[in-house]
């Protein structure tokens, strides 16, 4: 991508689109710069050799057209309304509108329809971005208008729901990784709720663990779970680094990942909302199973190496990469616990 001129130049346009939403002070440059984030990353997502990214980059174009059409008219519909209406009845409505078209954006539940599907048809690269960078303008904007009502706790508990059971008969990895998102996005809308650093800590770790699973699935060239199953070109150390880090990305302690997670439970607790905290804590123990049931079956029962093939990977550079990023996810909570003053 880096050695493409032009693909680099809209690499820039995406991140410049971005810091113009969330540095934006009015509505109408917020959705400026969402604009330009989305025709920037459509031209890096297709791909004329592969008909799915293009058909993935149909669907995302699509998509993102019509929140961003909803979210104008709200502006739009924000700014003429006469103000003695806004006071008394409409400032519900046009927070919905907004929060809705953002949270298509996103690809929240109930509004993730199309989240999977696109997931599916990009390479890992795109689908790092859509899991992480391309989150956070619309999360941004969210915590603007963001307070705990009847709403927002309904899609913390559709995301937390449709995230952890929707990845349950899933073999493509790449569609785990995306009801995980889905998943984790409530997780993030509670963190939103507790307060800007704690869902910015969360973010930034789900960031970091996405990054180093994808970055292994790239060096590795995985698509499906029985991919991993019949690579007798994996040691046992790769496998271990990769399957800690999605244990981590579930959120079970004592790595990295159970941090963020620890931190919305206090804050959730704080707050009151122990219906909501239980739900969310039930369905992370349904994404472990998923993770687990692949670890397990990776690790004791359809293990088998082969004497005479050891070949590493082409890339050594990403794969030492990957490997460290992998211990650093492992043993990243007992070395913060060891930090004072840390929780």
């Amino acid at each position: 991508m880096i050695n493409n001129p032009t693909k680099f130049l809209f690499l820039l346009t995406l991140i410049g689109g971005t810091l113009i939403a969330i540095s934006a002070n009015s509505w109408f440059g917020a959705w400026m710069g969402l604009e330009i984030n989305l025709l920037s990353f459509i031209p890096l997502m297709t791909n004329s050799k592969n008909l799915l990214s293009t058909e993935a980059s149909l669907k995302y174009f699509l998509v993102q057209a019509l929140a961003s059409a909803v979210l104008l008219l709200s502006v739009v519909l924000g700014s003429l309304v006469n103000p003695v209406i806004i006071s008394s009845f409409y400032p519900t409505i046009l927070e919905t509108l907004i929060s809705s078209s953002l949270l298509l954006k996103m690809g929240a539940a109930p509004l993730h329809f199309w989240f999977p599907g696109v997931m599916e048809g990009l390479n890992w690269i795109n689908g790092l971005m859509l899991l992480t960078w391309q989150k956070i303008a619309p999360l941004m904007l969210i915590s603007y208008t963001f307070s705990l009502n009847v709403f927002f706790c309904l899609i913390i508990i559709l995301s937390i729901l449709i995230g952890s059971l929707g990845g349950l008969s899933q073999t493509s990895i790449r569609k785990i990784l995306a009801y995980s998102s889905i998943n984790h996005l409530g997780w993030l809308l509670a963190a939103i709720a507790a307060g800007e650093n704690v869902w910015g800590v969360y973010f930034l770790t789900y960031s970091f663990l996405s990054f180093t699973i994808i970055c292994m699935m790239n060096t590795f060239k995985l698509i499906h779970v029985n991919q991993i199953f019949s690579l007798s070109h994996i040691n046992p150390i790769n496998k271990f680094a990769f399957f800690t880090s999605l244990l981590s990305l579930g959120g079970l302690p004592p790595f990295i990942g159970f941090m963020p997670k620890w931190l919305v439970i206090q804050n959730m607790i704080t707050l009151g909302n122990l219906f909501i905290l239980t739900l969310m804590v039930v369905t992370t123990l349904i994404t472990l199973f998923y993770y687990l049931r692949t670890a397990f079956a990776a690790f004791l029962l359809t293990y088998s190496e082969t004497l005479w093939n050891h070949s590493q990977p082409s890339n050594s550079s990403t794969h030492n990469i990957a490997l460290l990023l992998a211990s650093l996810s492992t043993l990243g909570l007992p070395i913060i616990s060891l930090i004072p003053n840390t929780f």
